[in-house]
């Protein structure tokens, strides 16, 4: 594993997140997609620690289901406070990592990403476990929050 791994599984995430608000205008299209990146980035297969920014009645999304209520909404969401991340419509996603630590199989990643609309842009901070297998880099670890204001 290599700190250029971890920047590829990145840009990944971020391409994929933009996509789903693109897709937005097609449910069924837009569930499909979701689930199958979710299951191809994160690691539900095992064990998965997510806790997503906008998440404060159930903070912690460990589990498939949850994450793809968290990125998507819909009628059929698991938690009800989830409106869909993703669905912002973001037209772009920028990492900026603070530094990248890679022990054998494991890499950790801390920073800021921002998220951009048509209309705003928001800096979020992050912290992201990737665990490397014969496939390729799954998040194990996934936490983000607004920052700290007065």
């Amino acid at each position: 594993m290599t700190k250029e791994d971890v920047l590829n599984i990145q840009r990944e995430w971020a391409n994929g997140i933009i996509k789903m608000g693109k897709l937005s205008n097609d449910r069924d299209e837009l569930e499909i997609f979701t689930k199958e990146f979710l299951k191809k980035n994160y690691d539900f297969e095992n064990q998965v620690l997510f806790k997503p920014t906008k998440a404060k009645d159930i903070q912690f999304r460990n589990d498939l289901e949850s994450a793809i209520s968290y990125f998507i909404g819909g009628s059929n969401r698991k938690c009800e406070e989830d409106l869909g991340f993703a669905l912002s419509k973001w037209i772009d996603i920028k990492f900026e990592n603070s530094d990248i630590i890679i022990n054998d199989h494991i890499a950790h990643a801390m920073g800021n990403y921002t998220f951009k609309s048509q209309t705003s842009e928001v800096k979020v901070e992050y912290s992201f476990s990737y665990k490397s297998y014969d496939t390729g880099l799954k998040i194990i670890l996934h936490h983000s929050s607004i920052p700290y204001q007065l």
